[in-house]
């Protein structure tokens, strides 16, 4: 089992690894719109969602994959209400990539964020 830590990515905010690479799979945390620096990103569903896209990039890249790679995420919003800007930006930041996904609308999220993403994608073949 390899610990994914990317310097690009913020670190995480408590006890676990932004993610965990086992068997060719990378397993990610869920990731929010924190910058490198720990800094909550200013704007909507919007800007967080491309923030947090580009986190869980670099926690990809960090590992040797990217966002074609991603088989699968879970993504978590606080209000269902956003679900068509979320998903124009997830759209044009998957870059026409489908990966199997969920969403779902939660209570409330660390750092009262309106957007959480987790990811599993497939290490490319070497």
């Amino acid at each position: 089992m390899q610990v994914v830590n990317s310097a690009k990515a913020p670190a995480a905010i408590g006890p676990y690894s932004q993610a965990i690479v086992q068997d060719g799979w990378i397993y990610t945390s869920g990731a929010i719109p924190l910058t490198a620096a720990g800094e909550l990103v200013a704007g909507g569903i919007e800007e967080q969602t491309t923030q947090v896209l580009a986190n869980l990039a670099a926690i990809l890249a960090e590992a040797g994959a990217s966002l074609d790679c991603v088989v699968k995420t879970t993504v978590f919003v606080q209000d269902l209400g956003d679900f068509a800007k979320l998903n124009a930006v997830y759209e044009k930041l998957f870059n026409g990539h489908k990966p199997a996904r969920s969403t779902v609308q939660v209570a409330r999220l660390p750092r009262d964020v309106l957007v959480e993403i987790e990811a599993v994608a497939k290490l490319p073949a070497r």
